[in-house]
């Protein structure tokens, strides 16, 4: 096991403590159960991945562009 440290808010310091007390628990044991249950609804999640080639374009192939018509309009002669 690795130690770590965490900040706290005073207002979350002070629910931990009351949630430890209530349910007879330590609060180490409370905030690994917390970080297992982020990581692991992290994983559950279809990752996203951002492309310049596709981005949200509904998988659609990029199309390529031409430098000379890229420049016209970038000049604004298009």
């Amino acid at each position: 096991m690795k130690k770590t440290s965490v900040y706290l808010t005073e207002e979350e310091h002070a629910g931990l403590r009351r949630l430890s007390v209530r349910e007879g628990r330590s609060q180490a044991e409370l905030i690994r159960e917390g970080i297992q249950r982020v990581i692991e609804e992290a994983g559950a999640k279809p990752r996203i991945f951002h492309s310049m080639g596709k981005g949200h374009g509904g998988g659609a192939p990029a199309t390529r562009w031409d430098p000379d018509e890229l420049y016209d309009w970038v000049m604004g002669k298009r």
